[in-house]
């Protein structure tokens, strides 16, 4: 088996030495698949992903990014994922083509490749009439489809995907899981974090529960549930959330 496209391994961090919020979180996400990462508000998702990102330095542990550490190789690591935050991020004096452009420019996009995606892209997220805008003229949900579209032009071997249905519309949450099937038959790996649990349960392959910095349960469904001590069915994922979550386990 090939080596996962993200691993997270013993990961202890946080914003201080004396006091981690993450304690040894270890996952990873394989090529072609998409994990759901799901928790409370403060139960250290963001953190991880900021671990990740290389925002953060960890206190303990390792992550690797297409098999190699951001020390091992800065440019391959952070050319080897894309990330949607949860709140979208623009430049308010660059159009929607110029982001576009820009992001083809630092992904080393070739041209006739770029101009194919981006048409795609700006059907498929009905942004074409915005084209020429300033993102400063643009509603929150139409800079995040930006930000969606900018990830999917990018086609990375990783995709980090932090609460990506805020302010998106019916078509655009649509359209945005469509694509995130596509690229994971392609070969893709997702990492997903989300409070709608029906959608995760529906798209993900494997789950990581996270609850009070740590892994409370991590694998399929059957395994979650297996965890949290119920049976498999469907919207099962969402009653062994919220056992694992107050019941306390870790």
């Amino acid at each position: 088996m090939s080596e996962p496209i993200l691993q997270v391994a013993g990961l202890t961090g946080g914003y201080s030495p004396r006091r981690p919020v993450l304690h040894d979180v270890t996952f990873e996400v394989r090529a072609g698949e998409m994990v759901g990462l799901i928790g409370l508000n403060g139960a250290g998702k963001s953190t991880t992903i900021k671990h990740i990102l290389g925002l953060m330095k960890p206190h303990q542990g390792q992550v690797k990014v297409d098999g190699v550490t951001l020390e091992d190789n800065a440019e391959r690591y952070r050319s080897a994922f894309a990330y949607v935050p949860e709140t979208p991020v623009l430049f308010d004096e660059l159009t929607v083509e110029e982001h576009l452009r820009l992001t083809g420019m630092a992904y080393h996009v070739a041209e006739p490749a770029f101009g194919e995606r981006q048409e795609q892209l700006l059907d498929e997220f009905q942004m074409r009439p915005k084209r020429g805008a300033f993102a400063s003229h643009l509603s929150k949900g139409m800079k995040q489809k930006v930000m969606i579209m900018n990830a999917l032009l990018s086609e990375p071997p990783l995709y980090m995907i932090d609460e990506p249905f805020l302010g998106l519309d019916p078509l655009g949450i649509r359209s945005l899981l469509e694509r995130l099937v596509e690229v994971k038959k392609k070969g893709s790996a997702i990492l997903m974090s989300s409070h709608i649990l029906s959608t995760v349960e529906a798209y993900c392959d494997r789950f990581i529960v996270m609850h009070q910095g740590k892994v409370a349960a991590y694998g399929t469904l059957e395994e979650v549930c297996k965890t949290a001590g119920i049976e498999t069915r469907g919207g099962a994922l969402e009653d062994a959330f919220y056992k694992l979550v107050t019941e306390g386990r870790q």
